[in-house]
């Protein structure tokens, strides 16, 4: 049986009641181009997921919709019977098209059939984590979940799903989810160049609420870049290496899901979010935000 690693970077936190790795692992890039059909390599992508379990990494984030439904069964191929200590978070929310699009599906019977698929593929009889994807792939977009997430929450009280959260969300749909149930983590496009949730991400930290950033290093122009890549090459690390130190120093709720395809750079990633930024280098990368 697999016992809780604390010797990764950032150590561990808690959502809800059960305690992960603030350093996780996220599947998305595991399915083929364009997060569609099967892996270009299937052997290495089962070799990924079981370094992850070796690394000590117990936060897998998935979702039915990557390929569709290819990472969900390569997780279940290589990890089960899972380690008592891994905890598998998907996301509900949207479908793919045949052109590789992501159209939205949160009517309540969308929902329903997506959290079985996701209980059915991964061989679980209760999913530790759900969070439901709002907005589209432009970003947030405003607008009521009630109806979606009353709907999660309904499964939730049947006992399907262990803990809520959400994704792709705004401020305000945040707030609205709270009310209607507990929510565990929020998960939004966030990085040194992309800072629209600061303020959010403060007030969840408040509340012990994790906030899971995606695209840790999407959104760079030209200029920025050129500040992170200085500054990585002054530390002799990588840019990746700094964004995702940078993040766990960020706030001690945020919680990492780089995705890779190769378990070189699985262990990359780790190594690298064990760099230790100076108070003076964090300055300096607080600017290429603001």
């Amino acid at each position: 049986m697999s016992t809780l690693s604390t010797s990764l970077p950032g150590g561990t936190w808690t959502l809800g009641d059960l305690t992960v790795t603030r350093f996780g692992y996220g599947t998305m890039q595991l399915a083929g181009p364009g997060v569609m059909g099967p892996p270009a390599d299937h052997d290495s992508a089962l070799a990924v997921l079981r370094e992850v379990i070796d690394l000590g990494i117990t936060h897998i984030d998935t979702a039915d919709a990557y390929g569709p439904r290819v990472t969900n069964q390569l997780i279940r191929e290589a990890l089960h019977p899972y380690p008592e200590s891994l905890h598998i978070v998907t996301k509900v929310g949207a479908i793919r098209d045949e052109q590789g699009g992501w159209p939205p599906a949160r009517k309540p019977e969308d929902l329903r059939r997506a959290v079985h698929e996701n209980l059915e593929a991964l061989g679980l009889e209760v999913l530790d984590l759900v969070n439901l994807r709002l907005g589209d792939a432009r970003g947030p977009r405003p607008g009521s979940l009630a109806e979606p997430f009353e709907a999660l929450a309904e499964l939730q009280q049947q006992g399907l799903i262990r803990h809520l959260g959400v994704s792709n969300a705004t401020p305000e749909q945040v707030a609205e989810a709270q009310a209607i149930a507990p929510i565990v983590c929020v998960q939004n496009m966030y990085n040194l160049a992309y800072r629209q949730d600061d303020a959010l991400i403060d007030e969840l930290a408040e509340e012990g609420i994790a906030y899971v950033p995606f695209f840790p290093l999407g959104g760079f122009s030209p200029l920025q870049s050129s500040a992170l890549s200085a500054i990585a090459a002054r530390l002799d690390a990588t840019p990746m290496s700094v964004a995702l130190a940078w993040l766990l120093q960020r706030s001690p709720n945020i919680l990492l899901i780089p995705g890779t395809s190769s378990v070189a750079h699985l262990r990359e990633n780790v190594a690298g979010a064990g760099l230790s930024l100076s108070d003076e280098e964090l300055t300096e990368l607080d600017k290429i935000g603001h």
